[in-house]
């Protein structure tokens, strides 16, 4: 009996994450992937897990995922809040008012900043999704982009696959590692 090929979801992942992935049953991938590679973070926790399976006991100071159960009263508060009959809906696009309203209250009491919690203020599930929104929304194929370094890696990649060109500054000690806005107006 002949064994048939095993399209396992792994190999697609492996296959869809590849910038370079050659024509398959999925399909070819698209050429705005080509020059991504992949992310930074996924690279550098694969290889703190290899290590950790060698033996060694690496302290991840990364991306600060949380490694303690949530508190109790917060798993209750949970349990009672979504045993609620009216809470099962899908949220308005713009998020809740009530925590609409908190962070423009944030920003009104830490940085002296009012912004209108109704036009000014998008919560989102993280923020590669509103690095990549903003250069959809914002970039043309070829636009040029500020892209400091150090900085997120997303900003590379998110600039990339908008078509935009990336136009890397240097974050400095000497300037606090703040931008140098007078280099770069030239």
């Amino acid at each position: 009996m002949k064994k048939e090929k095993d399209n396992s979801t792994s190999e697609v992942s492996e296959l869809v994450a590849s910038p370079k992935a050659e024509k398959s049953e999925v399909g070819q991938t698209s050429k705005r992937l080509e020059g991504i590679g992949e992310y930074y973070f996924s690279q550098k926790l694969r290889e703190i897990d290899e290590l950790n399976k060698q033996g060694k006991n690496i302290i991840n100071l990364g991306i600060g995922s949380p490694d303690l159960p949530p508190h109790p009263e917060v798993i209750k508060t949970l349990q009672e809040e979504s045993a609620k009959p009216n809470v099962h809906a899908y949220q308005s696009y713009k998020g809740s008012a009530v925590l609409r309203n908190a962070i423009a209250e944030w920003y009104k009491r830490w940085y002296n900043v009012e912004l209108n919690a109704d036009t000014e203020i998008l919560p989102l599930i993280g923020s590669k999704e509103g690095i990549m929104h903003i250069c959809m929304t914002y970039l043309d194929k070829g636009d040029e982009v500020l892209v400091p370094n150090p900085g997120y890696p997303t900003y590379r990649s998110a600039v990339k696959l908008a078509g935009g060109k990336c136009v890397d500054y240097n974050l400095k000690e000497k300037n606090n590692y703040e931008p140098d806005f007078e280099k770069l107006s030239k």
